[in-house]
């Protein structure tokens, strides 16, 4: 694909948005930041220290957040729901995807 400067586009201008399990540790930060705001300051600095990653995030579980540090219990499952939502809303697309091309 050329873009208007001339240029071929980059695999990620073609595709879209990367996929959560290709998310770097920055990412990650980046998606806490802004859906987990609320548990960013209380434990943003345990996802650095742990380097999680894209696809360690879409494999935590309750256990694997105790492990981490966080210690209540509300937390965890909060967290847990969130991360949830983005499996979610991220293999939702992809399913969507495989129906279509069985149909073919």
């Amino acid at each position: 694909m050329i873009n208007r400067e001339g240029s071929t586009a980059s695999q990620s201008e073609k595709k879209g948005p990367k996929h959560v399990v290709n998310w770097n540790n920055g990412d990650v930060m980046k998606w806490l930041k802004r859906h987990c705001e609320e548990y960013y300051g209380l434990y943003g600095h345990l996802f650095l220290e742990h380097e999680i990653t894209g696809r360690s995030l879409v494999r935590i579980s309750e256990v694997t957040l105790r492990r981490m540090g966080i210690t209540d219990p509300q937390h965890r499952d909060e967290i847990c729901r969130i991360i949830f939502k983005l499996k979610l809303k991220s293999d939702i697309p992809e399913l969507l995807d495989l129906e279509k091309k069985s149909e073919h």
